[in-house]
């Protein structure tokens, strides 16, 4: 035989093995050449080191046509609202973790990363929380609760929004009216991220808020000041969560601009709650894209599944359509990503697909 040919196909033998090896080791940090594309999210996004996750309901894992996508896609799940105050102590001390632990425990069996969402936040909050008066005693409650949520799923979350929406909507750039605002001033964001590294030194701690995606806005003005005193000072951030909840146009056009500017002050970006009414795929595709041009921007997770699991139902905004097909913002998705859709069977819309 040729050596040459001998070589060229040793060559391509260990070329073969390389690409199969790349496939199935997650959060691999390289480029995606065609030889290791992939046809799902998840998988596609580990080519770069990132995630694509979804968030997940627990009340919706009995469903057959939810658990199969969620499944097949993502490789990262958030807890839609199980890890939220209410429903992790509805009564002082008094911790349920089952809806939780469903989740955690599930991800956990199948290899998807697993982020925390929410410690602090001023919505969902049960009136025993809300009826405090005294800043001492809501001091100690929010940091017990810190403390014993982390505790209870420590090593298992790369990521918790440690506090959201923190920041009034508007010109002021200035915090929220809440009871933790109300009692313990400015200084209760820096306690809960001091309270949390504490009780978790391994998990990226992340600020996470809605309508801070465009950076000229008085609210995207107001959280990068916090952060970047944050990180002056050395209380412990490591990320900032946009949570992307776009209209039909999609993100701003200084949003690549915004992910650039947050993560030059030294922490990750990551898109947490991605949706867009009417899923147009160039709006997908461009805010895919600005995730993809940013290196510190870690992930991207979609809230929902399919269309008939939103919060904004009637908007149509997820990648998946009421039956669970396809639709064109999906493969648009993954065809930014670096990936390449599968044949279209069952896709929607197959002829608006993105070659």
């Amino acid at each position: 035989m040729n050596p040459l040919k001998r070589l060229d196909r040793r060559r391509a033998s260990v070329l073969s093995l390389v690409a199969a090896t790349v496939l199935v080791t997650p959060g691999t940090a390289i480029g995606a050449p065609d030889a290791v594309k992939a046809s799902t999210l998840g998988a596609q996004a580990a080519q770069s080191g990132r995630y694509f996750g979804t968030a997940v309901a627990a009340g919706r894992l009995g469903d057959g046509t939810y658990t199969g996508i969620l499944n097949r896609e993502f490789n990262s799940v958030t807890p839609e609202n199980e890890m939220k105050w209410d429903t992790t102590e509805p009564s002082r001390g008094s911790f349920n973790f089952g809806p939780a632990d469903q989740i955690a425990n599930r991800a956990q069996a199948r290899g998807q990363r697993l982020r925390g969402h929410t410690l602090v936040w001023h919505s969902q909050l049960p009136n025993w929380v809300r009826s405090i008066r005294d800043a001492n005693t809501l001091r100690g409650v929010m940091n017990n609760h810190i403390t014993t949520l982390m505790n209870r799923y420590k090593g298992r979350i790369h990521s918790w929004d440690v506090v959201n929406e923190a920041f009034a909507d508007g010109g002021s750039g200035q915090h929220r009216s809440s009871v933790f605002q109300n009692l313990l001033g400015d200084g209760f964001i820096e306690q809960a991220f001091r309270t949390a590294r504490s009780a978790d030194p391994s998990a990226k701690l992340c600020y996470n808020d809605y309508s801070i995606e465009n950076w000229s806005d008085a609210k995207t003005q107001g959280v990068y000041r916090m952060v970047r005193d944050f990180k002056a000072r050395g209380v412990p951030i490591d990320c900032v969560g946009l949570q992307s909840h776009f209209g039909a146009g999609g993100p701003p056009a200084s949003f690549q601009t915004t992910l650039s500017n947050f993560a030059a002050l030294g922490v990750d970006v990551q898109i947490t709650e991605l949706d867009i009414a009417q899923a147009s795929p160039t709006a997908y595709a461009n805010t895919v894209r600005a995730c993809m041009n940013v290196a510190r921007c870690t992930g991207i997770t979609v809230w929902g599944i399919r269309d008939s699991d939103s919060w904004r139902s009637g908007e149509n905004p997820l990648l998946f359509d009421r039956n669970g097909n396809k639709k064109s913002a999906y493969n648009a998705v993954l065809t930014t990503l670096g990936g390449t859709p599968a044949a279209p069977r069952g896709t929607t819309d197959a002829a608006a697909e993105l070659q």
